[in-house]
């Protein structure tokens, strides 16, 4: 029997992490690439991306990156194949490439609603099949990590956000992992997704700035917001052997907000 240390060890393990030069995704990114997996990042911008590798060269992570847009068909072929071609194979796909946009339900712009459908739920659906028929079902092993939110799992009190079209993505990436478990488990990959609340980043800053910090912790039962260490642990135990018997499974990191709407 492997002890726990070992269990949560990701030695000799390759992760692709997008959406990883910044906020949630560089720290998941750290968390695998501490437990010795070889990490690809992948984002739109290289300048942020080499910042972010950077960051990690620091911490000992072995960690590249490619530069793709997660919302462009071809991007996603080419982020695929060459992370594949790169690192050989990918064990762990972490889906944390995402957009949110404001506006009114009646006044939600069309094109607006596109972007925000296209890279929270076709780039995501894209991306993972195509790691999943090229490296993980013939290999019959994978981790997939889709990063989800407390916004799928709930509408949002009045007052607060305006946000549908996010909302809708997070709520598809919910029942997308619960479907994918069902149908991938029998290639021995696991499906499962993190549901963070409130993270400080580029993202949420528009809704920190309006509501305030002190008035949004005030709704959290632990009376604060998540930090650059909460996702860690959540994220090791779904890529790891620690989580080998759980798939379709969403957890929800957020301070205990969705235990009491």
């Amino acid at each position: 029997m492997r002890t726990v240390q070992q269990l949560f060890a990701l030695s000799g393990k390759t992760a692709l992490v997008t959406g990883g030069s910044r906020g949630l995704g560089l720290q998941i990114a750290q968390a695998l690439g501490e437990q010795g997996a070889r990490v690809m990042l992948a984002a739109r911008k290289p300048g942020e991306l080499k910042a972010a590798q950077a960051v990690l060269s620091e911490r000992g992570i072995d960690a590249g990156w490619i530069a793709a847009d997660a919302a462009r068909d071809e991007d996603i072929a080419r982020l695929a194949d060459e992370a594949l071609a790169q690192m050989g194979r990918v064990d762990v796909l972490v889906n944390n490439a995402g957009a949110t946009w404001g506006a009114p339900a009646e006044d939600y712009p069309a094109d607006a609603w596109d972007k925000v459908m296209n890279l929270n739920v076709r780039g995501l659906f894209l991306l993972t099949q195509r790691i999943g028929r090229l490296s993980m079902i013939p290999r019959r092993y994978g981790r997939i990590i889709n990063v989800a939110s407390i916004a799928g799992l709930s509408g949002n009190a009045p007052g607060t956000m305006q946000t549908i079209a996010y909302n809708t993505s997070k709520g598809a990436v919910v029942n997308f992992t619960r479907t994918l478990a069902g149908e991938w488990g029998e290639h021995g990959i696991t499906v499962n997704a993190l549901a963070p609340g409130f993270f400080p980043s580029k993202m949420t800053q528009g809704s920190l700035d309006r509501m305030g910090v002190e008035a949004m912790c005030a709704r959290v039962p632990l009376r604060r917001l998540g930090d650059d260490e909460d996702l860690m642990g959540a994220a090791l135990l779904f890529a790891s052997d620690a989580g080998k018997h759980i798939t379709g499974q969403i957890l929800a990191v957020d301070g205990g907000v969705s235990a009491v709407v």
